[in-house]
């Protein structure tokens, strides 16, 4: 059966969309990418769920073998409106999560509304020492809590977060770029008192001189607060 979702993916595959994905995600197998858009994808998730059977089967068959599977996967537990259901299917696939695109591509619907139950759940994850689950705890915590759930504690518990990992030092500078836009009092203290190691720390100015939503005043702020020389290995993960 889980022979059918591969039949049905790699008609859908472009070499050129497959070539820019291989440069993109670099740390995976280039032979594991089909090359299927996410838009495609998504469609998919949703005709899929619709089929019980073939939707408990694959989700049930771990690990799979190409990126477009594990992208798969994860949009159909974001669909899962019971959140119990969800949380268990996500905490069963998070560790065969072994690259950023599939990891940022999940962002479930039933987690919003139950932002006090997962909050734990989270912090769990940012000390799991994983690097895809801590990524992924990060990102949950930036997409649900900056706003009306926020609280002050959450950005001082992300700077202690290890960061030495590239990808998790990505989603932490993300996550205090997008503080400072929505929780400027609260965050800047983080980046004035230096909590970050140098590289996250940078990273995360960085991106906050690139939001709109950071005015020209605290713009010039962040740039003072600059430290040393950094890596030019960057992109937009």
């Amino acid at each position: 059966m889980m022979k059918q979702i591969s039949d049905m993916l790699f008609p859908l595959g472009e070499e050129g969309y497959a070539a820019l994905t291989r440069r993109t995600v670099p740390n995976i197998p280039p032979e594991t990418v089909i090359g299927v858009r996410v838009p495609t994808l998504r469609k998919m998730a949703k005709e899929t769920a619709k089929n019980e059977e073939l939707c408990r089967e694959f989700l049930n068959d771990l690990p799979h073998r190409y990126l477009e599977e594990n992208e798969l996967h994860f949009f159909i537990i974001a669909a899962i409106k019971d959140y119990d259901r969800c949380l268990a299917e996500t905490e069963r696939f998070l560790p065969y999560v072994d690259n950023w695109m599939v990891c940022d591509g999940c962002c479930p619907k039933a987690f919003a509304r139950h932002r006090e139950e997962l909050l734990p759940v989270l912090y769990r994850w940012m000390e799991s020492g994983s690097t895809y689950t801590v990524r992924y705890g990060i990102k949950i915590l930036m997409n649900f809590y900056l706003d009306d759930a926020f609280e002050e504690s959450m950005p001082l518990r992300v700077a202690q977060v290890r960061a030495d990992e590239y990808y998790v030092s990505m989603m932490a500078a993300w996550y205090m770029a997008t503080g400072l836009a929505k929780q400027w009092d609260a965050v800047f203290p983080v980046i004035e008192g230096h909590m970050l190691d140098t590289a996250t720390h940078n990273r995360a100015i960085r991106k906050a001189l690139e939001s709109y939503r950071i005015t020209e005043e605290q713009k010039a702020v962040l740039r003072e607060l600059r430290t040393g020389r950094q890596s030019r290995r960057e992109n937009s993960v």
